[in-house]
């Protein structure tokens, strides 16, 4: 029963020095977080650079513009601030005129789906004029992904504000 006395006050001793450094280094810490300038801060500050403690100027930023601001920039070929008809119809007179195959300003039936009718031959592998379910699954659309973040961003931010 002795010895079990003297386990017990060295268990209580030693819980209560583990207690008196982690308050210690509590401390400690707290203090040295209230420091201003790290040594060499004359350097630093002769360089420009801004140190510990200062308050940080705001960032540099680009002219915002808009998404509309951007389109018609992309349709005002000549930049004269207007967009005429032709520049406006532009883009789609390039599509119009690649589905106009024989070239007679109009588009057929025939002319406007082509895209459809080459997909559909292409699906046809027994070439029968139709597609079964097999066949068919092929013409599917094929959707992106969204694009997944390349790394664990709030673990990231965590692992930053620790240091």
């Amino acid at each position: 029963m002795a010895g079990e006395g003297r386990g017990m006050g060295r268990f209580i001793a030693g819980v209560c020095s583990a207690l008196l450094l982690a308050g210690a280094g509590f401390f400690i810490w707290t203090s040295r977080a209230d420091v201003k300038s790290p040594i060499g801060a004359p350097a630093a500050a002769q360089v420009g650079l801004p140190l510990l403690g200062d308050p940080v100027g705001e960032a540099p930023s680009a002219t915002d513009k808009t998404r509309e601001e951007k389109r018609f920039g992309r349709i005002d070929k000549d930049k004269n601030g207007t967009i005429t008809a032709e520049e406006y119809f532009a883009s789609r007179s390039k599509a119009f005129l690649k589905l106009d195959v024989n070239g007679d300003g109009r588009l057929s039936f025939d002319e406007w789906a082509v895209k459809t009718r080459e997909k559909f031959a292409k699906a046809d592998g027994d070439r029968s004029k139709t597609l079964n379910a097999a066949e068919f699954a092929t013409t599917a659309v094929v959707r992106k992904t969204p694009v997944k973040p390349k790394c664990d961003c709030p673990a990231v931010v965590a692992v930053a504000e620790e240091d």
